[in-house]
């Protein structure tokens, strides 16, 4: 149909659309211009597993679960972690052995069909904190602790947010109220969260001497978090590694073959002969 008209209206007929067009994204980038969110996104800083070819840093991992262990599990699980994670991580076997024994778990039925406790194993996950979810509202004034085990991939900004987030807390600006029970920090959304500054100077000492300053737990907590969301980080680069290393041969090997066959297909002469 559009074959049919005369060039005028196809002229026209453009000229419409890319008036549309147009009018369309001038609405959109004021839209956008003017909209405002209601938190303010992390700054993004400069970790050291950041590189494409850098590791995690797995002394502060060690750390970061130092600060959740004495910290963040009181109110937070990570139910998707087991003790065996820890192992050639953080800690060597008879250290993750060790921490699970410290934790009682119910297990059974015995031969007489009860249930009974038992010290942890390294099969186990991490303990929750609470019974169920009820009970964790009950605890934190209705607010539901989420699970950390994949926080740091299921928040925008991962490690950046958690960071930010762990050392944001401050007086809400003039004009904002805060409830009672909530408290004001500008990386969550809404900017009133229910949870109260969990970390500050010196709340723990490291078992390596480091000093526990703020920025330096939240620094920690971020690595670990960012670890038990991505356990494979270090073996996915190092299989990326590993496949540039073949794949720069395997380039080599296919121009080499590519050059050796087609060369008398690119060097071959083709001569016309008439029919006499």
């Amino acid at each position: 149909m559009f074959a049919r008209l005369s060039r005028g209206r196809k002229v026209l007929l453009g000229a419409l659309g890319a008036l549309t067009a147009g009018g369309a994204g001038v609405v959109t980038a004021l839209h956008v211009s003017v909209s405002a969110d209601e938190f303010v996104h992390p700054p993004p800083l400069k970790w050291s597993h950041n590189g494409l070819f850098s590791a995690l840093d797995h002394k502060s991992i060690r750390r970061g679960y130092q600060v959740y262990r004495q910290v963040c599990s009181t109110c937070h699980s990570m139910k998707y972690l087991a003790f065996r994670n820890l192992i050639g991580v953080t800690h060597t076997e008879e250290e993750a052995k060790a921490i699970a024994e410290e934790y009682m778990f119910m297990d059974g039925p015995d031969e007489e069909g009860n249930m009974f406790e038992r010290p942890g194993k390294l099969s186990d996950y991490f303990p929750r904190p609470y019974e169920n979810d009820e009970q964790a509202r009950a605890a934190n004034a209705g607010s539901l602790p989420p699970d950390l085990s994949y926080i740091a991939l299921a928040r925008h900004g991962g490690e950046d947010y958690i960071f930010a987030l762990m050392t944001g807390y401050c007086d809400p600006p003039a004009g904002i109220d805060i409830r009672d029970e909530l408290y004001y920090n500008p990386y969550f959304p809404g900017a009133a969260i229910g949870m109260a500054p969990p970390l500050y100077n010196e709340i723990l000492e490291y078992e390596d001497g480091t000093p526990a300053t703020l920025g330096q737990l939240a620094k920690d907590v971020s690595v670990f978090l960012r670890w038990a969301s991505e356990p494979e980080h270090d073996q996915r680069k190092r299989m990326g590694m590993k496949m540039l290393m073949i794949f720069t041969l395997l380039i080599g090997a296919s121009y080499y073959m590519k050059r050796h066959k087609w060369s008398v297909m690119k060097s071959r002469k083709i001569a016309y002969r008439p029919p006499n």
